[in-house]
């Protein structure tokens, strides 16, 4: 079987570098908020471009924090809009439900699955405070056109980039584009941790001293709490692992990235479906997703021939029974892209040669 992503042979890779940071935080004797805090923090902020890095408990968390500080700093307030792709992992939408904020969902272009940038402004009222684009599968989602939305109307701009470490739009990675990002290392990320963790980045002090204290039960001097917090930190040993992986991360995306460009030049199957194709500075690949409208059988035949695969969503956020009064939402790009989405193998330890199996197997289904 050649695995979707097997975790154990990636962290393999640099066995020896994690088990000596892990090594060094278990003699220390100090685990929360110490010197590997400090360390990922600044040099993962230099790494994306930021002022500032705020690590916390993970992706969802590091988007609710953001959102929060804003109503807390009185940028944003209850009933407060924010446009968010419908297509999107839930966890993004999940932040915004969370602060009592309204998610106005937006189409994607089916051609490129990000956020339509041509059909943002007619959804842009008076209650609108931010715009929250999704690098979804590694992809960059930011275009001018909504950096200019956003100049124009006054919107914060706030980036999901939780599948898009290492990503760029011209010169910037994903996660500086914006005012502030959220990102998640869960293991199976470009960048993961070996468990949960997440950050905020940013380049506005307020912002970044409001999220900071938010994650530590709503302190920035102990005992002395000026909101009410959550506690949402990042524990010494995962910081420490981030840092070695966050060493790696740019040579484990090229690695994605040439598995990318042998699906990508020898997919040729006509009942596969592939988006445009981004320059590889614009992608990181955090997933490869293909498209069939016979996704299931596509799925089950590639099963039987010995390659896992996902599916990256199959039930779309406003079919979720946790958003049960959205169920007569019509978004049919949303609902076509999640009928028939899947994602293929990838990562940093899949070599062509099981990139060439995967691709015959596609090319002869019939």
């Amino acid at each position: 079987m050649i695995p979707f992503l097997p975790l154990k042979d990636i962290t393999s890779a640099y066995r020896d570098e994690i088990s000596t940071a892990i090594s060094r935080v278990v003699n220390s004797g100090w685990y929360l908020q110490g010197a590997e805090n400090t360390s990922f923090e600044r040099n993962y902020a230099e790494y994306i471009g930021s002022r500032h890095c705020i690590s916390c408990g993970n992706g969802l968390d590091a988007l609710t924090l953001i959102l929060r500080a804003y109503k807390e700093l009185g940028i944003m307030c209850d009933g407060d809009e924010i446009i968010v792709p419908a297509n999107t992992y839930i966890a993004s939408i999940l932040a915004i439900t969370e602060n009592h904020l309204i998610p106005v969902l937006v189409e994607p272009k089916l051609e490129t699955l990000e956020i339509d940038d041509s059909q943002i402004e007619k959804h842009i009222t008076p209650r609108t405070r931010a715009i929250m684009i999704v690098h979804l599968y590694g992809r960059c989602a930011y275009t001018n056109n909504i950096g200019n939305l956003c100049r124009k109307y006054n919107l914060k701009l706030i980036e999901d980039n939780a599948q898009a470490h290492g990503c760029r739009f011209n010169t910037k990675r994903t996660g500086s584009l914006g005012d502030a990002a959220g990102h998640s290392f869960y293991p199976g990320k470009n960048l993961g941790a070996l468990g949960d963790a997440g950050a905020v980045t940013t380049d506005n002090e307020e912002l970044a001293t409001c999220v900071r204290a938010l994650a530590n039960y709503g302190s920035s001097q102990k005992y002395v709490f000026d909101y009410c917090g959550r506690n949402s930190r990042l524990d010494e040993i995962q910081a420490a692992v981030l840092d070695v992986k966050l060493r790696h991360l740019d040579a484990d995306n090229r690695k994605r990235q040439q598995v990318a460009d042998y699906y990508s030049e020898n997919i040729s199957n006509p009942l596969i479906k592939l988006p445009i194709r981004l320059p590889d500075e614009n992608n990181v690949y955090h997933l490869f997703p293909i498209f069939c409208t016979r996704r299931d059988e596509l799925q089950q035949y590639l099963t039987n021939n010995g390659v896992q695969t996902l599916i990256h969503y199959p039930i779309p956020p406003h079919k979720q029974n946790c958003y049960r009064n959205w169920s007569n939402t019509a978004l049919p790009i949303t609902e076509k892209i999640h009928a028939e989405e899947l994602s293929l193998p990838i990562s940093p330890v899949l070599n062509i040669e099981d990139a060439k199996q995967i691709v015959n197997l596609i090319n002869t289904f019939e």
